[in-house]
């Protein structure tokens, strides 16, 4: 645990030539997200000069540690294990009780565990300063805040068509999975985007056809099936 009265305890032979403060807020952020975005500052994986040989990770100062949150039910099925070195001696306790006992174990011992497992994993550790509350002894230093990246969602929307003039087998999970589609979306909103020119044209006064890419992508009928099926589902 760092020493508050100490903030630079430990990291008196560290070379500050281009390493940053980053300061990190846990407070809603789940831990082993989070841990493993820290695990790659540490690492300095997010420059350009990293090289894995190389201890070239910025220091975290992480606030609000008591915050951080489990996904399901991993604070009471979530157990930590340790030995004394005695017959007899496995320990265990659960996530909770040792939230209980200390805030920022958990998060530490997270990020432990998904460092590389060589000579400057305890070093890197060393650049980790976890604090329960909001307040740190950083006060007098400028520190550059982090902010979560966002997640990158996978698309899992429809990626084919059936021919034409066949059916699927089960119309409600296609029409589900057409609705999520990007093809139906761009579809849609180059449909919205028809009508408004063709709407422009005709307040103009001119006869020339709109042209779009609607056709290519969806077919009349395909597209009244999708609407069928959400006008039953919202009935």
């Amino acid at each position: 645990m760092p020493n508050p009265s100490r903030p630079f305890a430990g990291l008196e032979k560290v070379d500050f030539t281009g390493l940053r403060l980053r300061l990190v807020d846990a407070e809603n952020q789940i831990i082993g997200r989070l841990a493993a975005n820290l695990s790659v500052i540490l690492q300095g994986k997010d420059k350009p000069v990293y090289a894995p040989h190389k201890d070239c990770g910025d220091i975290c100062v992480v606030v609000n540690a008591e915050k951080a949150v489990f996904t399901g039910n991993k604070w009471e099925g979530k157990l930590y294990r340790w030995h004394t070195g005695y017959p007899g001696g496995l320990k265990e306790i659960t996530a909770k009780e040792l939230w209980r006992r200390d805030p920022t174990e958990i998060l530490r011992r997270t990020v432990y565990g998904m460092l590389p497992k060589n000579n400057l994993r305890d070093a890197r550790m060393r650049k980790l300063r976890v604090y329960a509350g909001p307040h740190h002894p950083f006060s007098g230093v400028e520190l550059l805040p982090w902010h979560t990246p966002p997640r990158k969602l996978q698309d899992k929307g429809l990626g084919w068509l059936l021919p034409q003039g066949f059916e699927p087998m089960n119309p409600e999970a296609y029409a589900q999975r057409m609705r999520g589609s990007k093809l139906v979306q761009q579809a849609q909103q180059q449909q919205q985007q028809q009508q408004l020119e063709a709407g422009q044209a005709v307040a103009d006064g001119s006869s020339s056809s709109v042209l779009t890419g609607f056709e290519e992508l969806l077919t009349a009928e395909e597209i009244e099936f999708v609407l069928k099926s959400s006008s039953k589902q919202s009935s």
